[in-house]
């Protein structure tokens, strides 16, 4: 007993508390049983892969971390049906010593809607704080599995990867000369909700008792119970990863029929993927039937109005970017419908400040216009960051003139805008207690365009034999957030 204690880091008799926890011991400990686990699937060992996994389920360094993550997201003060959130350190550590398999039952989810870019509302499942703990915690256990076996080019919700290294994947496949012309935009249609029940609890490497009592929770919808015949819960933590887990597989069954030298790349972000081609007709009869057949077998099918062929020179928008050749030259841009969509936010938070303070105004814009800048820093966005400046100056200049009614430009430009490196930086002087401060607004074209380093697709963050590459990865980020850092104090 004392050895399966020390293996699954129990706590001792000293810990007190949620501030005696020791971190960084808690994911040593997670991330030595992680390695194992990927270790055994690689080896084929089926069975010691449940039995790390039952160890790491039960570990204390496991739960600790699996409630820290609960409480420290976005959503920690969202309540689920029980109206229950984990605010003290008490609640936390008591969270803690409660995430117990034995007994476990998963209450309903609590269902809300979220607008989609199509005007149509997205269904969102809330679960309680405890069943996302216990979703965080058995997460854990089955990440390594899915790193081992998942594609190599599957790019969405898996550690070390982003939208970035997908693009830049559509670069590798689509810009020489000789690349394949034509790409197959696939969209999974409602992919969370209708995923097959009876496909996750045979084909998931996890526990299946687990895995059923969340996947049949039902929901409660103006107080009324549903059952949850298919598909995972959107607001669960666990449901990216088992959309993975069920679309990993895809890479491999469409180059299984595919001919040799077709050109065929499978390009995954989450439910999003492009298939690119040599011809037309290879996607569209080969290719587009095997996915759909695909998707079949796990309940899915693909979205009529999204899922198209096209050629290269027309261009495709993929993860808010229009990968596209200019006569023969491969250049991404950010995506027109993906500008568009961020130019109506910044006006609508403009006129939303017409009689409040102007620093709270810029407060507001500049995490907007910096978060979708640094997202579109990659590719060739310089012209599009230009225009951006010059539309988000013409909001502010209608704001100025809706403000102050009886002023003219010369006034309004000089109490605004005061000149910098730029051609105008637009401003406002607050009084602190320490005296005057200047609140400048960030300018999209302030941030330098770079080149990103897409991961390789078959590395592994529990393979020992790849850390030194992600270590090295870690480093050249750093410094080149730390390069970044310098430009702008400069």
């Amino acid at each position: 007993m004392a050895a399966i204690a020390r293996l699954t880091g129990a706590p001792s008799a000293k810990d007190s508390g949620w501030k005696a926890i020791n971190w960084h011991a808690a994911r040593r400990e997670v991330r030595r049983l992680q390695i194992r686990i990927a270790k055994a699937v690689r080896e084929g060992r089926h069975g010691r892969v449940k039995t790390l996994q039952w160890l790491l389920t039960r570990s204390f360094s496991g739960k600790a971390l699996a409630v820290k993550r609960v409480v420290s997201n976005r959503g920690r003060k969202t309540p689920g049906v029980d109206g229950v959130i984990w605010s003290t350190q008490k609640q936390k550590m008591e969270a803690v010593h409660n995430l117990r398999r034995h007994g476990y039952k998963a209450l309903p989810l609590r269902r809300t809607y979220v607008p989609k870019k199509n005007g149509k509302m997205r269904p969102l499942g809330i679960p309680t704080m405890h069943d996302r703990a216990m979703q965080a915690l058995y997460a854990q256990a089955l990440l390594p599995v899915a790193e081992t076996t998942g594609d190599p080019n599957s790019y969405g919700f898996r550690p070390h990867r982003s939208c970035a290294d997908a693009i830049h994947q559509c670069y590798i496949g689509l810009a020489k000369r000789y690349s394949a012309q034509w790409i197959l935009e696939g969209d999974i249609k409602a992919c969370f909700d209708d995923i097959s029940h009876d496909w996750l609890l045979e084909h998931i490497p996890m526990d299946r008792f687990m895995l059923r009592k969340w996947l049949k929770a039902g929901y409660f919808e103006e107080g009324t119970l549903y059952p949850t015949k298919a598909g995972t819960p959107q607001g669960g933590i666990i449901s990216p990863l088992l959309a993975n887990c069920t679309l990993d597989g895809l890479e491999a069954a469409v180059k299984a029929v595919t001919p040799y030298r077709s050109k065929v790349n499978v390009i995954r972000y989450a439910a999003d993927f492009v298939i690119t081609g040599k011809t037309k007709e290879l996607l569209e009869e080969t290719i587009k039937p095997e996915v759909e057949k695909f998707l079949k077998e796990r309940g899915l099918t693909l979205s009529p109005e999204k899922t198209r062929i096209t050629r290269i020179e027309d261009g495709f928008d993929f993860l808010g970017q229009n990968p596209r050749k200019y006569s023969g030259k491969f250049l991404t841009k950010p995506a027109k419908s993906n500008f568009k969509t961020i130019l109506v936010r910044i006006r609508e938070t403009i006129r939303k400040f017409t009689a409040q303070k102007a620093g709270d105004m810029i407060r507001a814009l500049n995490p907007m216009i910096r978060g979708w800048a640094n997202y579109h820093r990659h590719i060739a966005a310089n012209d599009t960051f230009r225009v951006m400046d010059s539309q988000i100056y013409r909001y502010l200049r209608d704001w100025a003139k809706r403000r102050h009614p009886h002023k003219g430009a010369r006034w309004l430009a000089q109490k605004y805008w005061h000149s910098g490196p730029k051609r105008w930086i637009f401003s406002t002087v607050e009084k602190t207690p320490e005296g005057k401060r200047r609140v400048e607004l960030i300018r999209a074209t302030s941030i330098r365009i770079e080149r990103h380093i897409k991961i390789r697709g078959a590395a592994n963050p529990f393979d020992p034999k790849d850390a030194a590459y992600f270590e090295k990865r870690r480093t050249d980020q750093q410094r080149r957030r730390a390069g970044r850092a310098a430009l702008k104090a400069a």
